[in-house]
C-alpha cells in the first residue's frame, strides 16, 4: 500500500466521522429556533475538529482538498438550507446528477 491511499482511507473515515456527528446533532442544526451564527458556532466546533483532527500530518493533494470541500459545502447547505443568487433568485438544491447551478 502507498501512502496516498492510507492517506484517501483517512479522509474517507474522517468524512463519515463527521456525518455522523452531523446526523447525532440534526435537531439542532435544522432548529428554526437557534441562530445562523449559533449553528456557525457549533459546525466550527463540532463537526470541523471531527473530520480535520490530524491534518497535520496529511500531505493534501488536489483530489483529497476537493473531497474536503465538497463535504464542507454539502454540509453547510444542510446546515443552512437554500442560497439566494445575486440577482434574487433562490438556487434549488439538487441531489445526485449533475452540477450545482
Amino acid at each position: 500500500m502507498n501512502a496516498d491511499y492510507l492517506i484517501e482511507e483517512e479522509i474517507k473515515e474522517r468524512i463519515a466521522a463527521g456525518n455522523r456527528s452531523f446526523f447525532a446533532n440534526k435537531k439542532i442544526f435544522q432548529s428554526k429556533l437557534i441562530t445562523r451564527k449559533t449553528k456557525e458556532r457549533l459546525y466550527r466546533t463540532v463537526i470541523r475538529p471531527v473530520v480535520v483532527y490530524g491534518y497535520e500530518c496529511w500531505v493534501l493533494t488536489g483530489k483529497i482538498k476537493q473531497k474536503l470541500l465538497v463535504f464542507e459545502r454539502r454540509l453547510l447547505e444542510r446546515i443552512f438550507g437554500p442560497t439566494q443568487k445575486m440577482n434574487g433568485e433562490w438556487r434549488q438544491k439538487k441531489r445526485g446528477v449533475g452540477k450545482p447551478d
